[in-house]
This record gives C-alpha cells, sequence and structure tokens, in this order.
C-alpha cells in the first residue's frame, strides 16, 4: 500500500494504491480538504472503486456461464492493491512510466493511473479475464476520475463499475448538515428508486420535488439507504452551502447515481455516486448477462467512461 500525491497551483489530490481510493482532494489557497476522512465510527472508506458488480445480488450469489457464483456487496476492487502505471507528479523528477495512450496529450504532471489485472484469485469468484484501469487527471480546481475496462479474454465480459466518493458535509465549522442542499442542476424533480431493507431494489419509486434544482438534507433523507437516481435524469449532482451556493460538483456521463449517508448515525459526510450498474432487484431470478444496467466489453475491445469532481 502506497499513497500517490497529484497537486497543481489550485488543488492537490492523495490516492492510495489499495484500491486506487482517492483519499483526499483539497483547494490549496484555503486548505480546505473536501473528502471524508474514513473514520470507521461512520464509515471507514473515503472513495472506493466498485467493481465488477455495484450493489449487492441477490443471496449473494449470481449465476453465469451455467454456475453460481458468491459475491460480496460492491465487488472485490476496492479491497485489491492496484499497480501504478504512472506517477508522473511534480515532486518526482524522473521519466514518467506508460499510461494509456489516449491521454497522452494530457500535461506534464497532471495525471495518475492504476491497474489492477484478473487472477487466480479474482477468477475464483467472477469467472472472466479482465484489465480495469483507473485513471485521475487534474486540471484547475477540477479531478477526473477516468475508468477503463479491457477485455483481454476470449468471451464477452460483463460487468458494473462505479465510483463512491464521499465528502465532508458540512464543510465549514459551526454547521450543520441539515443547513446543506443537494443541487441537481436544472430539473424540477428527481425520481429514486426505492430499496428493501436487506439492499436490493424495489418496484416502487419516491419523487422529490425540488426547489430551483436543490433538496434540502434534511435529518431523515436517508432512513431508507441511498437515492437511486435512475435513467439519465441529470448529469449533474451538487453539495450546497445554506446560502445555496455550491462547494462540490460532479458532473457525470453515467446513467444512474446515488445519493448516501449512513442511516441514523448523523454522520458528517454525504457520497455522491456515478455508477453503470446498481443492485439486483428483490424479485430478480436472472443470469448475470440479464441483470438491468449490465455492460459489456468484447474480446480485444475497451470501454470508458469518467466523471468530474469540481470544488
Amino acid at each position: 500500500m502506497s499513497i500517490y500525491q497529484l497537486e497543481n497551483e489550485v488543488i492537490s489530490i492523495s490516492v492510495d494504491s489499495r484500491g486506487a481510493e482517492l483519499k483526499s482532494l483539497k483547494r490549496k489557497d484555503t486548505g480546505t480538504e473536501y473528502m471524508w476522512c474514513g473514520d470507521a465510527k461512520y464509515w471507514g472508506r473515503t472513495s472506493p472503486i466498485l467493481f465488477p458488480f455495484v450493489g449487492g445480488v441477490k443471496n449473494k450469489e449470481y449465476r453465469t456461464q451455467g454456475r453460481t457464483y458468491s459475491m460480496t456487496q460492491h465487488g472485490f476492487a476496492r479491497d485489491m492493491e492496484f499497480e501504478p502505471l504512472s506517477s508522473n507528479m511534480p515532486s518526482q523528477h524522473a521519466p514518467a512510466p506508460s499510461r494509456p495512450s489516449e491521454n497522452a496529450s494530457a500535461e506534464n504532471g497532471s495525471e495518475i493511473w492504476f491497474q489492477l489485472c484478473s487472477s487466480q484469485e479474482t477468477l475464483a469468484n467472477y469467472p472472466f479475464a479482465f484489465l480495469l484501469k483507473l485513471g485521475y487527471r487534474i486540471q484547475g480546481n477540477r479531478v477526473t476520475v477516468l475508468w477503463q475496462v479491457e477485455n483481454p479474454g476470449k468471451e464477452v465480459l460483463h460487468f458494473s463499475i462505479g465510483g463512491h466518493p464521499a465528502f465532508n458535509c458540512p464543510i465549514e465549522k459551526g454547521t450543520n448538515q441539515t443547513d446543506y442542499f443537494l443541487d441537481f442542476g436544472n430539473v424540477d424533480k428527481v425520481v429514486s428508486t426505492k430499496i428493501s431493507k436487506n439492499g436490493l431494489a424495489l418496484d416502487e419509486k419516491e419523487t422529490y420535488t425540488l426547489d430551483n434544482g436543490k433538496l434540502p438534507i434534511s435529518e431523515h433523507l436517508f432512513d431508507n439507504d441511498a437515492l437511486v437516481i435512475e435513467g439519465n435524469q441529470t448529469d449533474t449532482a451538487a453539495l450546497c452551502r445554506a446560502d445555496g451556493t455550491r462547494y462540490v460538483t460532479i458532473t457525470m456521463d453515467a446513467p444512474l447515481f446515488g445519493i448516501w449517508s449512513p442511516a441514523g448515525k448523523q454522520a458528517p459526510f454525504v457520497c455522491i455516486e456515478p455508477w453503470h450498474g446498481r443492485c439486483d432487484n428483490e424479485n430478480f431470478q436472472g443470469t448475470l448477462e440479464e441483470r438491468q444496467w449490465d455492460n459489456q466489453v468484447s474480446p480485444g475491445e475497451t470501454w470508458k467512461a469518467s466523471y468530474t469532481i469540481a470544488v
């Protein structure tokens, strides 16, 4: 496990090679830390990668290729050691190792990349060859999180992938989380899929009416688990101070996302989670290939996605 740092004139970030997890995002002018610290009293993670599953599978098992496999919630990548591919940090003077070619135009010192390869360990519970690459690119006040899933195998690769970044909320001393707002941009409502007590999706929906795109963060907003916003309802989700100004904004190409904070803990953070996939439906009986929001990569091909955090 190693910590890698990257900075420009506006922000600095730290990334742990375990899970290639973003651990810190600070503005240099104010010293403000935006990422949750990972205090296990509330939740011991900061920004895990969710792969090859987002959410849970029914009865903690799934079916593919005529067999049944066990799988924990959110998959295994978040708990595995990633190999650094590039670490062209300002403090380093040696030439940077090779990185994915489509990012070669990025400014020197602006990116860091990690990879995780399938192994005998992963194949035991997920019978697909894969190469997962995770990159962080900084530019001005923004961090772009880049995902690439490559298929080196001989059969179609099925997977889900998602982010789970947790942001400090409240962000200012002397304020309460209930002083803050979620901002979903230029929409007047969002519709959330309800989640059951065992973490599976229900057929029920809940509609949240917004005021100029905003939803107050009430004390009981997360009593029934995450808000799950499906179907490209918006490409923006932000956290706002009491005066309505945004201090963290996520923009994404994901078709769905979650908003979460642990129920009943008064945890001082809120997660905004871009997802390409989600948990099983409560009544789901199908195979991996039949899951909603399934992603596929043909042999020899690469799947790509990203999201951006602005502070």
